[in-house]
């Protein structure tokens, strides 16, 4: 049974400032779930309401026999754990994935996504689900990102951060040493080269920044090329979250 003192800190990770303490956060949804009980993150514990458990009764368990905590809670004590509306009734708690400069440093993917001060969880969440598909496994945060936590940024990935390699609050310092040991960076933005155009070098650290800012002075004083998706209609820009789609479905085709 989840004491009254582990409900309360277990809503407490719906809150940047706790999942940064207590280093773990909270998911829920089937598929998300899911997903994370399939990766090699550390499962703390699956929650799930009384219908839910009533309604999957089997695959809970299955989960039970794998050695896992699982809490049934009241209707009412579940949605203190919940960011959502209509919750479907289940959520887990994973540990975050350590990170190491040693990791970063022995980088060796042809192409490495890197986001620059995007604020916008939703779209922070739809890139990271792009990059899963089209198997880009490193992405790096610089300048203010969104939390990769955040229970928005989290649905929106639809479980993609557990099979990625997310590395948080990267520097200008990191990105130049990346560039000393191979790769280029490119920045889009929409003074760029056409991408249709454009050949990718073998080694690509690939910047999206904020639409509504663009690349920071910082970030282009280190950008090797620029490229862009040329505009053909009316309409004053893309969203980052759709321009990532299309530039990583072009350069996974010339790669």
């Amino acid at each position: 049974m989840l004491t009254n003192n582990e409900l309360k800190y277990y809503s407490s990770l719906n809150q940047k400032k706790s999942r940064n303490k207590k280093n773990k956060f909270i998911v829920e949804g089937n598929k998300i779930v899911e997903e994370g009980l399939k990766s090699s993150f550390n499962c703390e514990l699956v929650l799930v309401s009384h219908f839910y458990f009533e309604e999957n009764e089997d695959y809970l368990r299955s989960i039970i026999k794998k050695n896992l905590r699982l809490e049934i809670l009241k209707s009412r004590e579940f949605s203190r754990l919940t960011d959502t509306v209509n919750p479907q009734g289940i959520a887990a708690v994973f540990d975050k994935p350590a990170q190491t400069e040693k990791a970063l440093d022995n980088l060796n993917s042809k192409l490495v996504v890197c986001l620059e001060n995007i604020s916008d969880p939703g779209n922070l969440g739809t890139i990271i689900r792009n990059c899963d598909w089209f198997q880009v496994r490193e992405v790096l945060l610089i300048n203010n990102c969104a939390d990769i936590y955040n229970p928005k940024t989290i649905r929106a990935g639809m479980g993609s951060i557990f099979h990625l390699k997310i590395f948080e609050d990267i520097t200008f310092e990191n990105l130049i040493k990346l560039k000393k040991g191979g790769y280029k960076i490119l920045c889009a933005d929409l003074t760029g080269e056409n991408i249709y155009d454009y050949q990718p070098p073998d080694r690509s650290i690939i910047i999206f920044s904020n639409e509504a800012a663009g690349p920071s002075q910082e970030m282009l004083s280190i950008t090797g090329d620029k490229i862009t998706i040329p505009k053909l209609g009316k309409a004053e820009s893309l969203n980052v979250a759709s321009a990532s789609a299309v530039i990583l479905a072009l350069f996974t085709l010339k790669i």
